[in-house]
């Protein structure tokens, strides 16, 4: 009896999206902020260039520029769905952000940091909520108290030639 190879999943239906495209991030900061995170970006994820965009806002820029300027950056991105990282909750590039976000399709994360941008690299591909959510997450994570650690305790030598033990000598 011979037996025929079958592949089962050629007979389940599509359920949901096998490869999801990435989303386009975009960040917006006071200049040369953003710029710069995109360099630092670029650094360690050298092809991210198709869907990392940077926008430096000039001190006296309108909202409506910004917001124009943006908008067009996204475009070029070509997704449909965008994370949108600006610096500061409440300045005019975050404002500016906020005219984009439909809710759906784009979301707008305050408070952006190097460990912000890296993680929303590399999860571009999840859903736009959860890539929003594991930004917040990258950037709390990555904001740590740095400190020294404490010198060892010397085991103090039972010898010493330290002249103040040795009064006699002098």
């Amino acid at each position: 009896m011979q037996r025929h190879s079958h592949d089962v999943a050629a007979d389940l239906p599509i359920i949901g999206v096998l490869h999801r495209s990435m989303a386009a991030i975009l960040i917006i900061a006071h200049a040369p902020l953003a710029s710069s995170l995109r360099a630092v970006a670029q650094h360690v994820y050298p092809d991210c260039s198709r869907r990392l965009a940077a926008l430096d806002v000039d001190a006296g820029a309108s909202v409506e520029q910004i917001e124009s300027q943006a908008r067009a950056l996204l475009g070029t991105l070509g997704q449909p769905d965008a994370l949108i990282l600006a610096d500061v909750y409440g300045a005019t590039p975050c404002n500016a952000a906020m005219k984009l976000a439909d809710g759906v399709h784009v979301r707008v994360v305050a408070g952006v940091n190097v460990p912000m941008v890296w993680r929303a690299l590399c999860y571009a591909t999840e859903p736009i909520d959860e890539l929003a959510a594991r930004a917040v997450a990258g950037a709390t994570q990555g904001v740590v108290q740095a400190v020294l650690p404490k010198p060892q305790e010397q085991a103090k030598a039972v010898v010493s030639d330290d002249q103040d033990e040795h009064h006699h000598q002098q």
